[in-house]
């Protein structure tokens, strides 16, 4: 039955069974698109069967929507059908793999040579371009000057994206040209940011996804709740906000030396430099007094919690977004001197409110004896229990405590498993969920240890891991 009901979609779907598609590997290399064509036109001619003329099946649907995947477009001024591409004996078939074959061993060479040039170039923290932009332009290049013959054989080489990638794009370090579909949803975003009252349900919806690098500022002090939706009293609300920031400066930010503050600022002065310190740009002296005039004010403000290891976190990926907001090129090396007063002022002051509407969701996660965190762990323990019961079986079996690995991804919500880019990432769709930091991110851990159950499985020893 079932093989009847497969020769009857095939019979109702196509005039073939499939088609003949470049197979791209090592043992495979790219075919020539004109023997495929040739080699097409010749066996339609053979096999041929007359049939009439129906709607496009589902599979064919599917087929034109993915192929945009593999196109690389290097093919719509070629023209196949010219008598030249008739005629092609085993010679020319011979030549054609042996350029294949060469094109492929010279591909292999040029990353070696890109990364060799680029380490020569001295670090410094002023704006450059990232080592995959250059790696790009290269790449455009290398690709204008290969034989036109060829311009399918191979797939053009993926950029390289270093240890510490473009963290204020939202894409991957290297990201090709924004396509169609992201420019709709750019302009998407614009009309809604830009209407009198902006929906935040659409928005919400929108931005859950993922939002654009060039409108994640305004998108995310609008899902944290620091601007209000009405357009008119956005200009009002920022300037009030942060001169309020300013003055608490003024108030207490001279109290860290007294005696029973000091402590407080003591350790924050500790773990500021600890912050990301593979990234140039949080070791500059300037962003580090940033930061700890943030955490101060926050903590003395909190006196419930005050501040915890951890916290100083959290200011990242506000910093850096808002930071974006002035800066196009690499982030990361970005001398933040460049910048005038009144900038990194905006900045600083965006960065506190956004942070403290976020711990307002979690701050019994910081409270005494944490219990908000404790909570939590168990609320993973019981939904790993439930959907995947082999895993949390095993970690019982080997004696593992949820506390002994989840209570980091509790009180750092993740940002020392995560480079930071894939961290905003992550946060444009905990700010889209009405309770993201407190209740999503469980499912976003659980999910974690679905994704890694093979490793886990075939762990026994774990005690090592957490020496």
């Amino acid at each position: 039955m079932a093989a009847e009901n497969s020769k009857q979609f095939w019979k109702r779907s196509a005039k073939l069974p499939g088609s003949i598609q470049p197979v791209y590997g090592a043992q495979h290399p790219p075919l020539d698109p004109r023997l495929t064509k040739n080699f097409i036109k010749e066996r339609s001619k053979v096999n041929a069967v007359p049939l009439k003329n129906k709607k496009a099946s589902s599979f064919h649907e599917f087929a034109r929507n993915t192929s945009d995947a593999w196109d690389i477009g290097d093919d719509e001024e070629e023209d196949f059908s010219s008598p030249s591409f008739q005629t092609l004996n085993s010679k020319v078939a011979l030549a054609t793999a042996a350029q294949v074959l060469e094109n492929h061993s010279k591909l292999r060479v040029k990353p070696e040579r890109s990364q060799s040039t680029t380490s020569d170039v001295p670090a410094s923290y002023k704006v450059i371009k990232s080592s995959s932009d250059a790696q790009l332009s290269r790449n455009s290049s290398d690709t204008c000057l290969r034989n036109p013959l060829h311009k399918q054989q191979s797939l053009p080489l993926r950029p390289i994206i270093p240890l510490v990638a473009r963290i204020s794009d939202q894409n991957a370090s290297g990201a090709p040209p924004m396509t169609v579909r992201e420019k709709t949803r750019l302009e998407k975003f614009r009309q809604l940011l830009s209407s009198h009252n902006t929906d935040l349900d659409e928005l919400r919806k929108c931005s859950w996804p993922g939002v654009p690098r060039e409108v994640r500022p305004v998108t995310w002090r609008l899902l944290s709740g620091y601007l209000p939706a009405n357009t008119e009293r956005r200009k009002l609300t920022l300037q009030r906000k942060r001169e309020e920031y300013f003055g608490f400066i003024e108030q207490y930010y001279d109290s860290r030396n007294e005696e029973h503050h000091q402590d407080t600022y003591r350790q924050i002065h500790i773990d500021i430099p600890r912050t990301n310190p593979l990234i140039p740009l949080f070791q500059q002296p300037l962003v580090q007094e940033i930061f700890e005039r943030i955490l101060f004010i926050w903590a003395i403000r909190h006196p419930a919690s005050g501040y915890v290891q951890g916290i100083n976190d959290l200011v990242t990926p506000f910093f850096v977004v808002f930071l974006s907001e002035y800066v196009e090129e690499d982030v990361e090396n970005f001398d933040v001197t460049n910048l005038s007063q009144d900038m990194l002022r905006s900045i600083e002051a965006d960065s506190f409110w956004c942070m403290s509407k976020l711990l307002d969701g979690i701050q019994d996660n910081y409270t005494f004896a944490q219990p908000g965190i404790q909570k939590k762990v168990k609320a993973l323990e019981e939904l790993v229990s439930r959907i995947d019961e082999q895993v949390h079986n095993h970690f019982r079996r080997y004696e593992v405590e949820y506390l002994q690995f989840a209570f980091r991804w509790m009180n750092n919500l993740l940002m020392r498993e995560l480079p930071l880019r894939c961290t905003i990432r992550l946060w444009d769709t905990y700010q889209s969920e009405p309770e993201g930091f407190s209740h999503f991110h469980l499912y976003v851990c659980a999910a974690f240890l679905i994704k890694w159950r093979k490793e886990i499985l075939d762990e026994e020893d774990f005690q090592e891991e957490y020496v």
